[in-house]
């Protein structure tokens, strides 16, 4: 597995060298990235959809491996080249590259970085070092107190999630794994992204934030401008807009936030419980999209409103969740004991 990671990085270092504006080889480089995906994320399970049983699929890898923080280092090899092909980003030197495709305190699970925002960065390295080793300290403690004291005591809470704990758990304590899912989610996440933001800041390098308070947010659009905040400008810059962005009727606007979070699920796991996932999130985000563009709406200012707004954000959001921590049949008979017992 280590080799294979290694030739990619490496093949993908050189045919950037060659990444020029209007280039078709920059078109080769997109293609290149997501053939990596296809092929080690994606392969079993896109030939399952046509041979249900993998001893009568010709394709099927069974000894298939996932090289670690292929989603991540994936999105910027895409970035990179599609910038270069809009000529928006410059090339770089051979090391600037490597070091930006290799700055180790991201590669694993973000935050995605941005060449064009992460060069001046490493070219003009922070001179206040003690504030950035101050700051970085104190980010990454923040982030192992979060994984050790919250995370890692809720994971204990979730690994209930199967249908065997299911089928015997009282009604009323389902609501309570979901709700401790969340949670355990976001601060797990959150706790990897204070660490790779404060190891960063150690080498005088800011990367994006991730989280800023997705929970407190009063709608679903407010959440994904919160949640994952790395992920969601990359999808909203190299996905939504290309597709049309807000710049087309509502109708065709709740359709590209469909494909969008679509994207988003497929991205997130080779499954169809994540492609829900995705969708029920892309749902989500177009009612709300149709509800703010109808001719009589009018944002309410009450306190009351926006904290039942944010209240049934919160709940719809971890409902959602289920479809993101089980597969989809363990998933649908949570729902099922849910609402029938």
């Amino acid at each position: 597995m280590g080799a294979a990671c290694l030739l990619i990085f490496l093949w993908e270092s050189f045919v950037s060298r060659f990444y020029k504006p209007n280039s078709w080889i920059c078109i080769l480089g997109v293609v290149q990235t997501v053939l990596f995906l296809a092929v080690f994320k994606y392969r079993n399970f896109l030939s399952g959809i046509v041979w249900h049983n993998a001893a009568d699929n010709p394709l099927y890898w069974k000894n298939a491996f996932l090289p670690l923080g292929i989603s991540f280092f994936s999105f910027e090899f895409l970035h990179y080249a599609w910038d270069r092909y809009r000529g928006k980003t410059e090339t770089g030197t051979l090391g600037e590259y490597m070091a930006f495709i290799l700055f180790f305190p991201t590669m694993v699970a973000g935050p995605i970085k941005r060449y064009q925002d992460f060069l001046p960065k490493l070219r003009a390295v922070s001179p206040e070092w003690l504030v950035d080793w101050h700051r970085g300290i104190t980010r990454i403690l923040t982030g192992l107190a979060k994984k050790f004291a919250m995370a890692d005591l809720l994971t204990a809470y979730t690994n209930h999630l199967n249908i065997a704990d299911i089928s015997i758990a009282n009604r009323a304590i389902l609501p309570l794994w979901l709700l401790a899912y969340g949670l355990k989610i976001y601060t797990d996440f959150s706790a990897y992204s204070d660490i790779a933001i404060g190891s960063a800041r150690l080498f005088g390098i800011r990367v994006p934030e991730n989280f800023d308070w997705p929970y407190l947010q009063t709608n679903i659009t407010d959440f994904w401008r919160h949640w994952h905040m790395s992920l969601s400008s990359w999808l909203l810059d190299y996905i939504y807009i290309p597709l049309g962005g807000s710049r087309v009727s509502v109708p065709r606007i709740c359709v590209n936030l469909l494909v969008t979070m679509f994207i988003s699920g497929l991205w997130h796991g080779a499954g169809y419980n994540f492609i829900l996932w995705g969708l029920i999130h892309g749902f989500m985000l177009a009612v709300h999209r149709w509800w703010r563009h109808r001719p009589d709406a009018i944002p309410s200012t009450s306190r009351v409103v926006r904290l039942a707004s944010g209240l049934f954000t919160f709940v719809c959001v971890n409902l959602a969740w289920a479809f993101f921590c089980m597969d989809l049949r363990t998933a649908l008979f949570f729902f099922t004991k849910l609402i029938s017992g």
